[in-house]
């Protein structure tokens, strides 16, 4: 997941909107991560779950990114406003996890990540397997390269 991030962070650029949905475990985090090395972000990218947002600046030219856990948000975007997103859009990467039915309508640009677990044993083979589907949706990802592992 972190590979697949920092291949993913080649192609963002700011103003990019990442909707990430998976199941608790899934490796919506650890794809984060891997788009914080790839951008090369200030700051260790960890689960913005109990703060809801976090800003990481950039180390050098490349966009902040906007690291955003709507887990425990219900609402949609009114909820979301305070966070002043579609003011941190123009410049930032925004990745929200959990943002699936509540962000949509920030931009007409995003990219949607759908991250899926292996099912079966827990301590089997296979049990870090995931399939991730990858879909952009606007003209900003109309013939865009998306990196696969």
């Amino acid at each position: 997941m972190r590979e697949l991030g920092r291949r993913l962070a080649a192609v963002l650029r700011a103003g990019d909107l990442v909707l990430l949905t998976g199941e608790l475990g899934a490796g919506k985090t650890t794809l984060t991560r891997g788009l914080g090395a790839g951008l090369a972000v200030r700051g260790d990218v960890t689960s913005p779950t109990f703060v809801i947002a976090r800003v990481h600046p950039p180390l050098g030219e490349g966009p902040p990114l906007v690291h955003v856990d709507a887990y425990r948000l219900g609402g949609g975007l009114e909820e979301m406003e305070d966070l002043d997103l579609d003011v941190s859009l123009p410049e930032s990467v925004v990745v929200v996890e959990w943002g699936e039915g509540r962000v949509e309508e920030l931009t007409e640009d995003r990219l949607h990540v759908v991250i899926e677990r292996a099912s079966g044993d827990a301590t089997g083979p296979g049990v870090d397997e995931r399939v991730v589907r990858l879909t952009g949706v606007g003209p900003r990802w109309v013939g865009a390269e998306l990196p696969t592992l």
